[in-house]
């Protein structure tokens, strides 16, 4: 937004904005922030940067951990959810050494600086861009609780088909009887789809923040699925924007007395929510993606690229479907991927090429099983590694085994299956591909380590504490054995 200090300090006079709040994205992909009155933000702000507890954001150990944030007014927007007018920036994370400060190399932020750089260094292309799909449910409430006498959530919607035969309809009187049966709602047309005015308010905040947005529109699941899809952009620009589109999201809804969630599987027997990652390269300002002699219009460069991220696919899972609740939707069925294949506009397959993308312009895949519990730095990030690796190694995907299959991958025979690779059924088995393929995401110093380690040991942990908890279904099955 701003391209020096004396810009961002005359745009906040004119304004009248009243507080400045920073915002840092932690190692699980949650924004933390600090407020400072307007006034107090000087030069030295952006210079020396704020001083933080690295250890609370899962950075650094209790024993050393100063460390500061700076910054990033490029990144600035007016913060829709404040009621006191406040501008909002992101910040990058510095460590604290004898020589002063530096950059601090497990900052998910840094990490897609350095992929980006490393892509530039390879003289493969000049940009990677990015284009993810949000899909989340918007809810009327949402009830959670796990305890030692009782436990079970309970999720409602005042369009879903069980609300049908309430007597309220959503918190007014009587009911209209606009609902959305299971699965149904793909496209959903007003007044079935009862978002629709706060999705307007909320795409028109995007874009009021920097965000541009192609479209929105109600998704498949009946009880309130629905999708924004927002521009192409470089990678690091991308994570930055999918951070504000979350937050966006989340705070539009809060004030219109709803909630949203970005969970992959919140239902049972609906549709789950993913995030599909479109990708695109560009070289010289031309499409490195585009061959018209090459399959669905691809170039080598793109199907060395879909051949390396097929090839680590099941270590991608770890950044790019993180959360123990990823598993639950990629099963069979409800247009998620199970199977490491690719194909043109085939929604069962892990890459689909889309159909429609048929100028050399607009020619990209994409990569479906990513879900928004994931860092976005991360994920992308990690996306882009494979991508290069392929491309490096030269690795045709056909070759290697992964298609082109142009058939439902979720009724392949137990023959056919066998013959094929299928993604991870748990977060276990994710991190165990990314302890057995790490390689690819350390070269050029993009990723640590420390950082893969500690990726590593937060799912599995999250695995066993969430396996140890007894399900309720469990009773339905077990309890009278």
């Amino acid at each position: 937004m701003f391209g020096g200090f004396g810009e961002m300090e005359r745009y906040i006079r004119e304004n009248g904005i009243k507080v400045v709040d920073f915002k840092v994205t932690d190692l699980a992909g949650r924004w933390r922030h600090l407020t400072v009155n307007a006034s107090k933000v000087t030069e030295a702000t952006l210079s020396k940067g704020i001083g933080f507890d690295g250890s609370s954001y899962g950075f650094l150990k209790v024993e050393r951990s100063d460390m500061v944030f700076r910054p990033d007014i490029g990144t600035a927007f007016v913060d829709p959810a404040s009621e006191a007018p406040a501008l909002a920036m992101v910040c990058d994370v510095y460590g604290l050494g004898e020589g002063g400060q530096f950059r601090y190399g497990d900052d998910p932020r840094h990490v897609a600086e350095k992929a980006e750089a490393y892509l530039g260094g390879l003289g493969i292309a000049d940009r990677c861009l990015f284009g993810p799909e949000f899909e989340f449910y918007v809810l009327d409430s949402v009830n959670a609780h796990v305890g030692k006498e009782r436990m079970g959530s309970a999720l409602d919607s005042g369009q879903a088909e069980w609300r049908f035969d309430e007597a309220s309809d959503g918190g007014r009187a009587g009911n209209r009887g606009y609902k959305i049966p299971a699965n149904k709602g793909y496209h959903a047309d007003l007044p079935r789809d009862s978002s629709h005015d706060l999705r307007n308010a909320m795409i028109l905040s995007l874009e009021d923040a920097g965000v541009p947005v192609k479209y929105h529109h109600h998704e498949n699941g009946g009880p309130g699925q629905v999708e924004i899809e927002v521009d192409l952009a470089t990678l690091r620009e991308v994570c930055d924007r999918t951070q504000k589109l979350k937050y966006i999201v989340r705070n539009a809804a809060h004030k219109a007395g709803r909630t949203v969630t970005f969970m992959p599987k919140p239902f049972h027997g609906e549709a789950g929510s993913g995030m599909h990652v479109h990708l695109q390269m560009m070289r010289g300002g031309e499409p490195a993606f585009y061959d018209a002699a090459g399959y669905a219009g691809l170039s080598e460069t793109a199907l060395y690229a879909i051949g390396g991220i097929l090839t680590h696919a099941a270590a991608l899972m770890a950044f790019t479907n993180p959360s123990t609740n990823s598993y639950k939707r990629l099963v069979p069925g409800y247009e998620a991927p199970v199977t490491v294949s690719f194909s043109m506009a085939n929604r069962s397959s892990v890459i689909r090429v889309p159909g429609y993308a048929t100028d050399p312009g607009d020619k990209r895949f994409e990569f479906r099983p990513p879900d928004a519990t994931a860092n976005p730095y991360l994920c992308m990030s990690a996306i882009l590694m494979a991508a290069i690796d392929g491309i490096k190694g030269k690795v045709d995907p056909t070759k290697a085994g992964f298609g082109p299959f142009d058939k439902n991958m979720y009724l392949l025979s137990d023959e056919e299956r066998k013959a094929v690779r299928s993604l991870p059924k748990s977060i276990d088995e994710a991190a165990e591909a990314l302890e057995a393929d790490r390689g690819f995401l350390l070269k050029g110093g993009v990723f640590t380590d420390s950082l893969i380690e500690g990726q590593i040991r937060r799912i599995r942990q999250d695995g066993e504490e969430i396996g140890r908890l007894p399900h309720p279904a469990e009773f339905i099955k077990y309890y009278d054995l």
